[in-house]
């Protein structure tokens, strides 16, 4: 079973953008309650996917240069990489299937 990685601004470039597989990336922070809400969600997939996709998640407050590179405004943001560039972003909380249909994009 695949466990969520924490990733910093100072991992991010190796275990993301130059990632061999599929990325999803979760903008988060400890204050933030939408994204503990979407923490259990977010280890589901790992569990799920995560044999095809590396799922992450990165503290905002610890790691603020990736975040401002990539304009994230508000958290929980979730970005999904392929090949090293965003295909798609999703924000707030939201429900495991919009997850689910972000990371079957990025398997076909």
């Amino acid at each position: 079973m695949a466990d969520v990685m924490d990733v910093t601004d100072q991992t991010f470039q190796a275990e993301v953008l130059e990632s061999d597989k599929p990325a999803v990336i979760d903008f988060w922070a400890e204050w933030c309650a939408p994204c503990r809400q979407i923490s259990p969600i977010i280890k589901e997939l790992a569990a799920q996917y995560g044999d095809q996709v590396k799922i992450v998640k990165m503290d905002i407050d610890a790691s603020p240069a990736t975040p401002g590179r990539y304009g994230i405004r508000a958290i929980p943001t979730i970005l999904a990489f392929k090949n090293g560039q965003v295909v798609q972003q999703l924000q707030g909380a939201r429900p495991k299937g919009d997850f689910e249909q972000m990371i079957q994009g990025l398997l076909s």
